[in-house]
């Protein structure tokens, strides 16, 4: 597979290519360049992070919606006012990016992914509401999707960059000289933050949904 900055970035705007299929391909790139943390970053997005607190802002305190579960009705909105879904009803996602794709090619648009309530925060709703029934916090597929299209066009920012200073065209690895000359670029914290600010202005996809064969049988390709 192609490791060149070009080939990268085109990926980077195809919806038919999953950010679980290009991060690796942007770990190798990154190893080629010398992008240690560019590197480090790229894996821990993939892996998941396993201390959620080091996990950046994109992937903490996702707003979501309490729900109830009723043994007539299922899930269904739990009756809790603003202020106890503004201290219950969000969310990390310290997940690796594989396990968020599959969210959101198995949801459909409108749809969302459930999570328990935290035991001790579940006490304490159904303490609050006079409910024993299960307590759970709904993210829409759009939160999910909005975490992957961050990652995604940060990856397009850095490939944009390394672009923009003439590391172009096919490569089987880099000169000491092409890499001191966007070391600079190594700061994956610069990337992702301005992914943040430009996320819905970026030519980067949203992540399909898979359609009801490639569902049943699995993802064609």
């Amino acid at each position: 597979m192609s490791t060149s900055v070009d080939h990268l970035q085109e990926r980077t705007q195809d919806a038919s290519d999953l950010l679980t299929d290009i991060v690796p391909s942007a770990i190798t790139l990154a190893t080629m360049l010398r992008h240690r943390k560019m590197a480090a970053w790229l894996r821990e997005e993939f892996d998941g992070y396993t201390d959620k607190d080091k996990a950046p802002p994109y992937r903490r305190d996702l707003p979501g919606h309490i729900v109830a579960k009723s043994p007539q009705y299922g899930w269904i909105p739990a009756p809790v006012d603003e202020r106890q879904t503004a201290e219950y009803g969000h969310l990390d996602l310290p997940e690796g990016i594989k396990s968020l794709e599959q969210v959101c090619l198995n949801c459909k648009k409108g749809n969302g992914h459930r999570a328990l309530l935290d035991k001790d925060d579940m006490a304490h709703v159904q303490k609050q509401i006079n409910l024993k029934a299960e307590l759970a916090i709904n993210l829409s597929r759009e939160v999910y999707c909005r975490l992957l299209r961050t990652i995604r066009s940060a990856i397009y920012l850095w490939t944009e960059s390394l672009a923009d200073a003439g590391m172009t065209g096919e490569h089987n690895h880099y000169s000491p000289e092409e890499r001191k000359t966007v070391e600079h670029l190594d700061t994956p914290e610069v990337f992702w933050r301005q992914a943040m600010e430009q996320v819905d202005e970026l030519p980067v996809p949203d992540v399909r949904e898979l359609g009801f064969l490639e569902r049943m049988f699995g993802r064609a390709g």
